[in-house]
C-alpha cells in the first residue's frame, strides 16, 4: 500500500480537483420531447466528456469522478407524471443489483459491442474515450504502467490481474456514474483468482506486492463514495462478498480471500464492505481471519450462511446454480448475479404496529392469548394484502449501459423488511404473561396504560421493561413468540406473484426503518416508551437485559430462516475490550462458528467503545476515522446524523 496515496485520499486532497455541473438537462431534454433511453444516453456522454482525468500519487487503479454533481434526467413535472401512472420505488434509478462484471472483463467493451444496440454502442465509445483521456493523462505524467494498462483495457479483455482490477474499476465508476446506485462488487475473490492465480504462479507478484495492489484497488472505492450519499452518508452499497462454494460445491475461499481481508484490515476504510460467506464446513481459521477484521473496528465482514440461504433460495424457486452464487445487495439482501433483477427493498412490514394495531382494535374482547396471536396473524396478512396491492406498474429510469452487463434476467421477485420484531415478541409475551396467565392486569388496564405512555403507571412500566420475558434470552416464552411472528409473515407472502411475474420474499432486515416505523406507533407493552426506537435489524430491544452474546445466538437462531429469505442480520456490539486479550480472537471466532453451526442465517459485529462514541459526540474533529455499523452498511460516526449516532450508543454491549 502507498502510504502517500491513503493520507492523499484522507486528506481529501483529491477533492480539489472536483468542479460543478451545471447544465439544467432535464429542462433541455423535456423541451425536446427526448425519450428516456435517448436521455440517459445523452446524459452519460456529457457527464463522462466532463470528467477531467488525474492520475493520483503512486495509485495502480485510475478513475474518479470530478463532477460534483448528477443531474437529473427529468423535471419535476415530469417525474409527478411518471408516478402517477407508474410505481417508482425510491429514486427511480436501477440499484442493488449485481451486474455479469465477469464476462464483460473477460471479454472487453469491443467485443460486447457488436451485439449491443445504438445506446449501448454509445456507451462503450464514451467510455473507451475516457479511458483514452486517462491514458493520455497517465503518459504526461510519466505513468507508463498505467498506460500500458490502458492500452489494453477497457476495449480488450483482461489478461492478467491488474488489468482485471483496472477494468472493474472503469465498470463500476461507469454504473454510477449512469445514474445508477448501491452498485454491488459481487463474488470478487471468485471471478478474480483465475486472474490472481495466474500471475502468482508466474511469479509476477508476491505475497506482499499483490497485497499492495489489492489495497490500492480498495482506496479506489474511497475516492468519490462520498459523492453517492443513501439514506446517511457511507450508504452507498459497495458491498463485497468473499468465500462460500460455488455451483459445483467447491470452496471459493483462496489465498485472494485472505489478502482482501487483510486489505480491508489495513486501511481501516469503510468501502469496500466486505460479506463473508461461510457454513457448517467452514473451519475456525476463516472465523479468525474474519475476527481479526473485526477487531479493526469497521464493523464487518458480515457473515452469510450458505447452509441457510442457499435452501431457501431454492425453496423461493432459484436455479440451484444460481441459488449457489448469491451475493449480498448493498446491505444484505440475497440477490443472484448476473440474471437477477430482484427489487429487494421494495416495502417494509412493521412487527410492532401489527401488535398495536391488535390492541386498538381486539385486544380487550381476547378471551385468550391463542386469540390475540389470531388476530395479529390477520392484521399481518391484511399488512401484506396492502403492500402487494400497491406494486404495480414498475417502472425504473433505462440504463443502456448496466443493460450490457445483464445477458438475461431470469428473476424479478420483490424483498419485503420485517422491522422491530424483538419489539413485538417482546409486547406479546408480556401479555401473555401479565394479562393471561398471572391476570395481574386487565387487558383495558395494559391498554391504557401504554397509551398513558406508562406515566401514572411507573410500576408497571418498571415490570415490563426489567421483569418481563425478552428475546434474547434463550427464553422460549418470548422467543416462541419470533418464530410464530415470523413465519406468518413469511407465510402472508408466500404463493403471491408481483407484477412483474416473480415471488415475494419476507425478510428479517429493517432498514432505516427501525426509526421510522418507531415513530409510527405510541408506546409497547414490552415497556417501549413513545419516541424510542426499535432494535435494528433482526436484533434485541435497546433496553432489554440480556445475560450475555451467547443466549442471544440461542434466542435468534431458532426461527426458520429458509422460509424468510430476504436477508436481515442479527447485530451484537462488542465492547473493544474484548479483543485484547491473547484468546480474543478465538473466543469471539467461536462465537460466530456456533451462530452459524446452530442455523443463524446472517451476523454481523460491531467493536465499540460508548465512552468513545459519546466523546466523539462533543469532539467530532478527534474522531475523524472513527467506523461504526448502522443496519447494513458502515460508515464514519461524525458523518452521521445525531438520531443514527445516538441509536448505536444505545445498543447492548457484550463480553465474552
Amino acid at each position: 500500500m502507498s502510504e502517500k496515496l491513503l493520507q492523499y485520499i484522507l486528506d481529501k486532497k483529491h477533492h480539489a480537483f472536483r468542479v460543478d455541473y451545471t447544465e439544467n438537462l432535464a429542462a433541455e431534454y423535456s423541451a425536446k420531447g427526448m425519450p428516456p433511453e435517448e436521455r440517459m444516453a445523452d446524459r452519460f456522454e456529457r457527464l463522462c466528456r466532463a470528467q477531467v482525468p488525474h492520475i493520483l500519487p503512486d495509485e495502480q487503479i485510475c478513475f474518479m469522478r470530478t463532477t460534483k454533481q448528477i443531474p437529473d434526467c427529468f423535471t419535476e413535472e415530469e417525474w409527478a407524471k411518471i408516478k402517477s401512472e407508474h410505481f417508482i420505488h425510491e429514486l427511480g434509478y436501477i440499484s442493488n443489483v449485481s451486474p455479469n462484471y465477469e464476462a464483460m472483463i473477460a471479454d472487453g467493451l469491443l467485443a460486447r459491442r457488436e451485439s449491443a444496440d445504438e445506446y449501448g454502442k454509445r456507451a462503450i465509445d464514451n467510455i473507451i474515450d475516457l479511458a483514452d483521456r486517462y491514458k493520455a493523462e497517465a503518459e504526461r505524467v510519466g505513468r507508463d504502467d498505467i498506460a500500458k494498462t490502458l492500452e489494453r483495457v477497457p476495449r480488450y479483455g483482461a489478461t492478467n490481474f491488474r488489468e482485471a482490477l483496472q477494468f472493474f474499476r472503469i465498470l463500476h465508476f461507469s454504473l454510477w456514474l449512469e445514474g445508477n446506485y448501491h452498485n454491488t462488487v459481487g463474488r470478487f475473490d471468485k471471478y478474480m483468482y483465475p486472474y490472481f492465480k495466474a500471475d502468482m504462479d508466474a511469479g509476477v507478484y508476491t505475497s506482499e506486492t499483490a497485497l499492495a495492489l489489492v489495497e490500492d484497488f480498495f482506496l479506489s472505492f474511497n475516492k468519490d463514495s462520498d459523492l453517492y450519499i443513501g439514506v446517511q452518508q457511507g450508504d452507498n452499497g459497495q458491498s463485497m462478498v468473499l468465500g462460500g462454494i460455488d455451483e459445483n460445491g467447491n470452496d471459493c475461499f483462496s489465498e485472494l480471500t485472505k489478502l482482501c481481508l487483510v486489505a480491508s484490515r489495513n486501511l481501516k476504510m469503510i468501502d469496500p464492505k466486505i460479506n463473508l460467506r461461510v457454513s457448517k464446513k467452514t473451519p475456525l481459521e476463516q472465523y479468525e481471519l474474519g475476527t481479526e477484521l473485526t477487531r479493526a473496528g469497521l464493523g464487518f465482514p458480515q457473515y452469510s450462511n450458505d447452509d441457510i440461504v442457499i435452501d431457501g433460495l431454492i425453496k423461493k424457486g432459484y436455479a440451484p446454480e444460481d441459488a449457489a452464487n448469491y451475493v449480498v445487495a448493498a446491505c444484505w439482501e440475497f440477490i443472484i448475479p448476473k440474471c437477477g433483477f430482484d427489487v429487494a427493498n421494495i416495502a417494509a412490514l412493521s412487527f410492532p404496529k401489527m401488535v398495536d394495531r391488535v390492541l386498538h382494535k381486539d385486544f380487550v374482547d381476547c378471551a385468550t392469548f391463542d386469540d390475540v396471536m389470531a388476530a395479529v396473524k390477520r392484521e399481518i396478512a391484511a399488512e401484506c394484502d396492502e403492500i402487494t396491492a400497491k406494486v404495480k406498474n414498475l417502472w425504473f429510469v433505462p440504463s443502456p449501459f448496466l443493460r450490457l452487463l445483464f445477458d438475461e434476467i431470469k428473476y424479478q421477485n420483490f424483498g419485503v423488511h420485517g422491522t422491530g420484531i424483538a419489539t413485538a415478541t417482546d409486547s406479546l409475551a408480556a401479555i401473555r404473561k401479565y394479562v393471561y396467565e398471572e391476570k395481574s392486569i386487565s387487558a383495558a388496564d395494559m391498554l391504557a396504560a401504554v397509551d398513558a405512555n406508562f406515566e401514572n403507571t411507573p410500576e408497571l412500566l418498571e415490570k415490563l421493561r426489567n421483569e418481563a420475558p425478552k428475546m434474547g434470552n434463550n427464553d422460549d416464552a418470548a422467543d416462541s413468540i419470533s418464530v410464530e411472528l415470523l413465519d406468518m409473515f413469511a407465510d402472508a407472502l408466500d404463493g403471491r406473484k408481483n407484477c412483474q411475474g416473480g415471488v415475494w420474499r419476507a425478510g428479517t432486515g429493517s432498514a432505516m426503518y427501525y426509526l421510522w416505523h418507531a415513530d409510527e406507533i405510541g408506546a409497547s407493552p414490552d415497556g417501549r416508551r413513545k419516541g424510542e426506537p426499535f432494535g435494528t435489524n433482526f436484533s434485541v430491544s435497546l433496553f432489554a437485559k440480556i445475560a450475555g452474546p451467547v443466549s442471544v445466538v440461542k434466542s435468534f437462531t431458532k426461527q426458520h430462516f429458509a422460509k424468510a429469505i430476504n436477508g436481515g442480520p442479527l447485530t451484537l456490539e462488542f465492547h473493544n475490550s474484548v479483543f485484547r486479550g491473547e484468546d480474543a480472537i478465538t473466543k469471539v471466532a467461536s462465537l460466530v462458528k456456533y451462530f452459524i453451526d446452530n442455523g443463524g442465517h446472517q451476523l454481523q459485529l460491531n467493536a465499540v467503545n460508548l465512552e468513545t462514541m459519546k466523546d466523539a459526540q462533543a469532539h467530532p474533529e478527534n474522531y475523524q476515522r472513527l467506523v461504526v455499523r448502522i443496519w447494513g452498511w458502515s460508515a464514519y460516526f461524525v458523518e452521521l446524523d445525531k438520531e443514527y449516532q445516538d441509536h448505536v450508543i444505545a445498543r447492548q454491549e457484550y463480553t465474552v
